[in-house]
């Protein structure tokens, strides 16, 4: 499974923009892209922000530990006028092996939330991770594995945790392999072992199914004993039947006056 590299070059990102961290930054890798360009004088860096001849936009380069120059960029937008004019962080990325060309690229929208992310994580010129961000938490990840430019993994993640997993094991373009999550943890997968788009078999977590199926039943008893326990109580409070009641009136049937006294 692909490491989310990506994810690793932003916290180093964040220690290259002042986060006070002293980890050492990936020694520079050949490239061969990069090479040809420097050969040929140009400056371009791969950059992927939207900046260039642009008014609107304001660039800050920063340089990260053991870098010699700057290997940070921020691009900022610049919104409004007078007093509310402001600056919007809107693109911001990095070259996290310090060999001229930067590798992760990550937009914001105009409320400063994170957007999307681009990134170059095996350092040969293309893009092979795609990250699509929601509320600030991570909802897509697509990731490409043999290069050819089209994802081979796609994850999917709610609130931040994994949900479901898909990938294409034979390069074909259609998924093959089907994982689901709960909890953020792996509850079964399904195969198509024919490549026809069709799960022909599914495998489970039984020990992960087991634990869940007993969370369930005690969730259900605990549910149970708490309505009886409520109903017990409303018992218990109900005021008491008249019949319960002591009747110290006569009996209804002794209408029988006392025999008057004998005359004598």
């Amino acid at each position: 499974m692909k490491t989310l590299v990506p994810l690793l070059s932003l916290s180093l990102a964040a220690v290259a923009c002042g986060g006070g961290a002293t980890s050492q930054t990936p020694a520079s890798r050949a490239n061969p892209a990069i090479d040809q360009r420097k050969m040929n004088g140009a400056a371009d860096d791969g950059s992927r922000c939207d900046f260039k001849g642009r008014a609107d936009r304001e660039v800050v380069e920063s340089t990260g530990p053991g870098a010699m120059m700057p290997n940070v960029r921020r691009v900022f937008g610049v919104l409004g006028e007078g007093d509310d004019r402001r600056r919007v962080l809107f693109c911001r990325e990095i070259d996290t092996n310090l060999d001229g060309a930067k590798d992760v690229v990550r937009t914001y929208n105009d409320k400063g939330d994170a957007v999307d992310e681009q990134a170059d994580s095996n350092y040969d010129g293309k893009v092979d991770t795609w990250i699509r961000f929601s509320g600030g938490r991570i909802s897509k990840v697509e990731l490409d594995d043999n290069g050819d430019g089209r994802p081979d993994e796609t994850r999917y993640y709610v609130k931040g945790k994994l949900s479901r997993v898909q990938r294409d094991t034979n390069h074909d373009g259609k998924a093959d392999v089907w994982e689901v999550y709960a909890d953020g943890q792996l509850e079964r997968m399904g195969v198509d072992l024919d490549f026809d788009g069709h799960v022909d078999r599914w495998d489970r977590d039984e020990i992960a199914h087991r634990i869940a199926e007993e969370k369930e039943r005690a969730e259900e008893q605990k549910a149970a004993d708490a309505q009886k326990g409520a109903a017990d109580a409303e018992k218990a409070d109900a005021p008491k039947s008249d019949a319960t009641k002591t009747d110290t009136a006569k009996p209804a049937g002794d209408t029988k006056t006392p025999d008057a006294a004998p005359k004598k």
